[in-house]
């Protein structure tokens, strides 16, 4: 009886014992390997200046499909059939794939974002519906910053499937400002006013050269556009200070601005007797 013990003993650990001590061998030495393989990609990456949050995305795909890979190698040592095992996981991402759509399109656009870089943090955009500053760009969703201080989350997908514009993307922005006087006053007057007011500010950029010119005869005033050209970081305040300036100076020479007008005539009918 007690050999009969020690042989099964001894079979027992040829059949269960040594699979699973190479199993577990398996498993250290491919998770080390999957760490090592994933922080030289990672260097290799940082190295190149590549974003921080795809190198982060990135970090974490490979090493989850590293130990994947490891996993089913340490069951295949164990003598579980692998190929029915990876066919589970693969129906099983499948059918997470289908109920998450909206998550993993949202997922896909962080990549989109992350990869072309239509904007970055502290960009001012206009996306997704949504106008404000760029303060974290994440796999699912990006933080936008409002002009009155709202913190607000758009979901990727919203913003890839429309129309981006980045207000920051260019060194320069030209202010676009229309500015109406009355029929009775001396255009060449007016120009002169508005090229002075100008050319007095610093924070107008010299090249490109404002635009200055009569661009609409309107109902009830000649309508002259304005436009400068200034450091992208001084356009809101170029916008007010200058329409400020412009009505002040219009006051002290004399220039009207006119309001919104119509001329009624009447005609009066004789009606013989």
């Amino acid at each position: 009886m007690e050999a009969i013990s020690t042989d099964k003993l001894i079979d027992l650990v040829q059949s269960y014992g040594l699979p699973l001590v190479w199993a577990i061998i398996v498993f250290i030495v491919g998770r080390i390997a999957a760490r090592i393989i994933t922080n030289i990609v990672v260097k290799m990456m940082q190295k190149s200046k590549v974003d921080e949050t795809l190198v982060k995305f990135t970090k974490t795909v490979i090493y989850v499909a590293l130990m994947v890979f490891v996993i089913l190698a340490a069951l295949g040592k164990l003598g579980i059939e692998t190929t029915s095992f990876a066919a589970i996981i693969a129906a099983a991402g499948l059918a997470i794939g289908l109920s998450l759509q909206g998550t993993l399109g949202n997922f896909a656009s962080g990549f989109m974002l992350i990869l072309f870089r239509p904007f970055k943090v502290g960009d001012f955009v206009e996306a997704g519906g949504v106008s404000g500053i760029v303060e974290e760009i994440q796999i699912f969703s990006t933080k936008m910053r409002t002009g009155d201080n709202k913190e607000i989350t758009v979901p990727n997908g919203q913003i890839v499937g429309t129309t981006i514009t980045n207000y920051s993307a260019k060194e320069t922005r030209r202010v676009d400002m229309v500015i109406g006087v009355s029929y009775n006053d001396d255009l060449k007057k007016v120009r002169a006013v508005l090229e002075d007011i100008l050319s007095s500010d610093e924070r107008i950029l010299k090249d490109p050269a404002p635009t200055i010119g009569v661009s609409e005869l309107a109902d009830s005033s000649v309508n002259f556009v304005v436009r400068p050209w200034v450091k992208s970081a001084d356009y809101w305040s170029v916008l007010f200070e200058i329409q400020e300036e412009i009505k002040i100076r219009f006051d002290a020479e004399g220039i009207s601005i006119p309001y919104p007008q119509h001329d009624l005539h009447v005609v009066k009918d004789e009606v013989a007797a």
